[in-house]
């Protein structure tokens, strides 16, 4: 990179006001047509040096088929791209590259096993040395605040050192527009600040960057310009800083998203009771729990922060009965022991769970609407002396479809065939749906709009006002505070202290989530501040 503007951040200059410059990209009538559904239609977009503007809509909006166009992932069937100036054909993503285009995913596609340098090393296009180019790593990760050792093992890293490992990979290859995808939904409050000092810093010399998120603080924080998406089209442009969170959700959505309300009530008995919960992880790179325990009362809803690889799966398969073996006392539903059934017994005690893996866990992608009722929702009279009531499947299906407003093509609808955030409501309709005393459920509203979002929060605050026991795993700290009557951490397989969430603060539960309360890193709760309440 010595050759780049990007080698040497002192001589950097401020980009050129994007008024003053030709585009860096512009894209003209993109158009995109799959067999179900027109993806994109008749796309403009204009995207100026120095830039971080921001693509906003809700799930289906044709935010990501859009991306992978302009990264070559996926081929338009009309329009035009620009390439500074010039009419280009991004035929792949080695195209892409070639021309400056970088792109962040947001599923990180690094091999466990290999260190940082090898994984960068695949996605070269051009001959490398091994040695040379782990100089180049440390000397480009130091310079951008983005420190990573090129000799470590991926298994090694946190989540968010493993987004640094992306990041540089795209740096590496002199980009000249960055396009990033949810990049935030993995990182701590103080991990989000250092990726934004970052991008800032990356656009004052000159990168264009393409910024997707669901989070519109950020994006007002952050970027300069956005254009909005409804239905495959661009609905209008906007500048965030000058818009409001109401506004911008209207947006996105075509309509006002109404406050999230909550009926009086107060915590009855405990429904979830675990104590000193130590579970060893199957998994060679995941993190065991080490004494884990908090009860979840009725009416409560009891959230769970933490960064992913904490010891999040293995706490979920533990309550949801996935993980069997651990003492019977060690997992309490309904004031019954349960830590040695499995999940049917579990269910039978009145337990409902929602995956965060959509798709493989909560729903079978290739199973219609109704045949995945059938899975968790069987004893909804779907099931008589060993036959299965079709009928009672897909009257089960359109009531989930209709009571939880899940777009789709009908209870024969492929699961597969749903946006993220349609299937998201579908399997938490059918959770609720069953009247679950107990209710676990992980990621509720990860990478879903925000008019799916405020949708599923409401439902979350309604059925615990009707008594039910709700314990959230989130990384979405805004959500953890707006629908939770108290909060832990999860680290390093240990519980933080639990707090109301009216008594701590996203830096607080910030910190905990680097492992750092009780006095010091790592260390388990302390007897004044008992998680077990």
């Amino acid at each position: 990179m010595s050759d780049s503007s990007y080698s040497n951040g002192a001589a950097a200059q401020p980009a050129t006001r994007p008024e003053q410059a030709a585009p860096r990209l512009m894209l003209k009538g993109i158009t995109k047509q799959y067999p179900a559904v027109r993806a994109n239609d008749d796309v403009t977009l204009i995207v100026a040096p120095g830039e971080i503007h921001a693509v906003l809509g809700e799930n289906g909006a044709g935010k990501s088929t859009l991306m992978k166009i302009i990264y070559g992932a996926v081929r338009p069937d009309a329009g035009e791209i620009y390439w500074e100036g010039q009419a280009v054909d991004i035929a792949s993503p080695a195209a892409a590259r070639k021309l400056g285009i970088g792109m962040v995913f947001q599923h990180f596609s690094l091999f466990e096993t290999l260190t940082v340098g090898e994984n960068i090393a695949l996605a070269l296009d051009e001959p490398f040395d091994l040695k040379a180019l782990s100089k180049r790593i440390r000397e480009v990760s130091a310079d951008y605040g983005l420190d990573i050792d090129p000799q470590r093992h991926v298994h090694s890293l946190t989540v968010g050192e493993r987004q640094r490992v992306e990041i540089v990979r795209c740096l590496l290859q002199n980009p000249r527009l960055l396009i990033m995808d949810e990049p935030t939904s993995v990182l701590t409050p103080q991990a989000v600040r250092k990726l934004f000092a970052t991008l800032r810093r990356l656009a004052a010399e000159g990168c264009s960057i393409l910024y997707i998120s669901h989070k519109l603080d950020e994006i007002q924080e952050l970027c300069d310009t956005a254009t909005v998406m409804r239905g495959g089209r661009v609905t209008g442009h906007v500048k965030p800083k000058e818009e409001t969170h109401a506004s911008l959700a209207q947006l996105m959505v075509g309509h006002s998203l109404p406050d999230y309300t909550r009926r009086e009530h107060n915590p009855g008995a405990v429904l979830l009771d675990v104590k000193e919960l130590s579970v060893a992880s199957d998994d060679p790179f995941g993190t065991s729990l080490d004494k884990v325990s908090f009860a979840v009362h009725a009416g409560e809803i009891f959230g769970i922060a933490g960064v992913s690889g904490n010891g999040q799966a293995e706490l979920l398969s533990a309550l949801s009965g996935e993980k069997r073996g651990v003492r019977a006392d060690a997992v309490a539903i309904c004031g019954k022991p349960a830590g040695r059934l499995g999940a049917g017994g579990r269910r039978a005690l009145g337990f409902g769970f929602v995956p965060e893996e959509r798709l493989g866990r909560g729903a079978v992608p290739a199973m219609t609407l109704s045949e995945n009722a059938l899975l968790t929702a069987h004893r909804q009279k779907m099931v008589s002396s060993g036959w299965i009531k079709a009928g009672a499947m897909r009257a089960f299906a359109k009531r989930c479809i209709e009571a939880f407003d899940v777009r789709c093509g009908g209870s024969e609808a492929l699961a597969q065939s749903l946006s993220g955030g349609n299937l998201q409501k579908y399997i938490m309709g059918r959770e609720i749906l069953q009247a679950p005393k107990v209710l676990v459920v992980a990621q509720p509203t990860w990478g879903v709009d925000v008019g799916a979002a405020a949708f599923i929060r409401q439902q979350l605050l309604d059925l615990s006002a009707s008594g039910v026991a709700i314990l959230v795993i989130s990384e979405e700290l805004e959500e953890l505070f707006d629908i939770c009557d108290r909060i832990a951490v999860l680290a390093g397989g240990r519980l933080s202290p639990v707090r109301a969430t009216g008594a701590t603060n996203a830096e607080e539960i910030g910190r905990w989530m680097a492992g750092l309360f009780g006095g010091r890193e790592g260390t388990a709760p302390s007897a004044e501040q008992p998680a077990h309440v």
